[in-house]
């Protein structure tokens, strides 16, 4: 189970918005989690607290097909990004980072910045603990969710590995 504070962003956020490409000569997680978002609003860094969450609309993490976009997220402390939907290529670096995504189609419209939700990545389920709603999301196949619980991709290969 996944509890967090919400920051709201709209449709079509791409990866250039996430980290802007004059960042991406660093690989240090920190560095990039200082500038993520930074284009969208230049504070949303210094006012994200470890164990926020992302809510936004469509498409979420379109553009270039960049690791540092899920990285930066996870430095900057979110831990989870909410979405009507996801660029694929978004979709799959975020679960080979580690970064726990869903999709919400149905409740994402009615979840604000400030609301503190819940996220259960087994059953598919969005709490707004604000509002005191429930909104189904696409629940993380089994698979998924050990990548998540060993860090991403590179965590569950050195595990299967035996390192």
């Amino acid at each position: 189970m996944i509890r967090g504070r919400v920051w709201r962003f709209g449709d079509h956020v791409d990866t250039d918005v996430i980290i802007p490409a004059r960042y991406l000569n660093s690989s240090d997680p920190a560095e990039l989690g200082k500038h993520c978002m930074e284009d969208a609003d230049p504070q949303f860094a210094s006012k994200v607290r470890p164990g926020d969450i992302i809510v936004a609309g469509e498409n979420f993490g379109c553009g270039s097909s960049r690791e540092h976009a899920p990285i930066a997220i996870k430095a900057a402390g979110v831990v989870c990004v909410v979405a009507k939907s996801f660029a694929r290529i978004f979709y799959r670096n975020a679960f080979n980072m580690g970064l726990p995504i869903v999709e919400c189609p149905h409740g994402v419209d009615r979840i604000q910045e400030g609301h503190e939700i819940e996220v259960d990545l087994e059953q598919g389920k969005v709490r707004n603990l604000t509002l005191g709603e429930v909104y189904p999301s696409a629940p993380i196949p089994p698979f998924m969710q050990e990548l998540l619980s060993k860090g991403g991709l590179l965590g569950y290969v050195r595990e299967r590995m035996g390192r």
